[in-house]
This record gives C-alpha cells, sequence and structure tokens, in this order.
C-alpha cells in the first residue's frame, strides 16, 4: 500500500516522503505531513492549495487521504484541487513517448486504469480513469497498435496476462516510477489550479468508480426482500 505526501512549489519539488508497506494510512499519513513540516521548517498553512488524489483506489485509503486532505483545507481555510488517481499515476512518466496504462489493482479481477499519452509536455486522456477487466484495457491498447509502458501495483498481478495477452511492443516502468506518488499529484494539481479546478474542503468527497464488497453484498441481501 502507497501513502505519499509532498510540498512543491513552481518548478520545485521541495519534499516528497513516499511509503510502500502494509501499514494502514491511518498510522502514516499525519506523520509524513508532519515529516516535511519539520524537515523543511516551512509553514505549511502557507500553500495555496490542499492536492489530493480523489480516487479511485482502496476504500479506505481514499477516505482517510480525502478525510486528510479535507481536516488540512478547513484549517489552513484553502481549496482541494482533486487529482483523478490514475492520472497522477500516469504523471510519474511525465515525457513517455509510448502509451502510458497505469494498472491498479482494483481486486475482483479488475483494475482501476486508463490509457494517456504526452503532447508537448502535457498528459493527454486517450481512455478515462475506470474499473475493467486485465482483458478489456488490453484489448483496447492491441487495437490502438501503439507501444505502451504499463505501471502500478496491478502489474505484477497481473504480468501473465500482460504477457500472454498484450499483442504491441510493451516496457514495464522501473520502481523508482511504478507506484502513487505525492510529487506527481503535486505537479498536476499545480496545473489543475491554474485552470480553476478546486473545491472547497465541504465540498469534497472520494471517487470510488464502483460500490465496495459489502454494499454490494447490502444490495444482494436488500434485492432477496
Amino acid at each position: 500500500m502507497s501513502a505519499s505526501a509532498a510540498l512543491a512549489e513552481d518548478d520545485i519539488l521541495i519534499a516528497e516522503y513516499t511509503i510502500n508497506t502494509k501499514k494502514m494510512h491511518s498510522q502514516i499519513l499525519l506523520p509524513l505531513v508532519a515529516g516535511i513540516r519539520e524537515m523543511t521548517g516551512m509553514d505549511l498553512a502557507d500553500v495555496d492549495a490542499v492536492a489530493v488524489a480523489q480516487g479511485p483506489g482502496s476504500f479506505t485509503g481514499l477516505r482517510i487521504g480525502s478525510a486528510t486532505a479535507k481536516a488540512l483545507g478547513m484549517v489552513w481555510e484553502k481549496p482541494i484541487v482533486p487529482v483523478p488517481t490514475v492520472n497522477g499515476l500516469a504523471m510519474n512518466l511525465w515525457g513517455a513517448g509510448t502509451l502510458v496504462c497505469p494498472m491498479m489493482d482494483a481486486r475482483r479481477s479488475q483494475v482501476y486504469t486508463g490509457l494517456f499519452h504526452f503532447d508537448q509536455g502535457e498528459l493527454i486522456t486517450d481512455r478515462e480513469q475506470c474499473a475493467v477487466s486485465v482483458e478489456e484495457i488490453l484489448e483496447d491498447i492491441n487495437q490502438r497498435g501503439e507501444a505502451v509502458t504499463f505501471l502500478g501495483d496491478g502489474v505484477p498481478v497481473y504480468l501473465e496476462q500482460i504477457r500472454s495477452l498484450c499483442k504491441v511492443p510493451y516496457t514495464l516502468a522501473p520502481a523508482h516510477m511504478n507506484r502513487q506518488k505525492a510529487g506527481s499529484v503535486a505537479v498536476l494539481g499545480m496545473r489543475l489550479f491554474a485552470q480553476g479546478v478546486i473545491q472547497t474542503p465541504e465540498e469534497h468527497s472520494p471517487v470510488y468508480l464502483r460500490v465496495s464488497q459489502a454494499e454490494q453484498e447490502g444490495l444482494k441481501e436488500y434485492n432477496k426482500l
């Protein structure tokens, strides 16, 4: 599980802490923010906005991330910049000359994914983030006929399917680029902020793309009534 916090200003990534462990976001996220404040000596209340990965992702992780962003936004009286998680992950590969396909393991034989490319330094969305089977996104890639780079925690989970079903040249992003990073969310967040993509802390909420397993089970029981 990836937990990450960063501080960026203009063209400088001032600080970034990223942890990939099995610890819960509730144990990690606020200490990461506190660590940035302590190590930089900066008053984080001076930021213009709080960018947050809005989703999709793990239900618990998204709730903790959004709740933390909302709390910081309220305390600092700053707007929230909602960054689509898959887009933020694609931003790791800024300048790539191939299609970029993030794959986050969504379980139940699905991935949170999308397709992107870069044009003159801008991230262009070819397929909006979605929750689909690996087979479906690979069929889409094959139909486009372009080389592709895969990244995300879904890649090792579905690597055999990628190897057997991907018919175009492909590469896998290396370790320092293949997981969610707050630095990428911050950079994309600054661009969205400049475009006026903001929310108040009260308006902000996570984007799940699908209902949780518990909610699905509840719907099943409800439909039996």
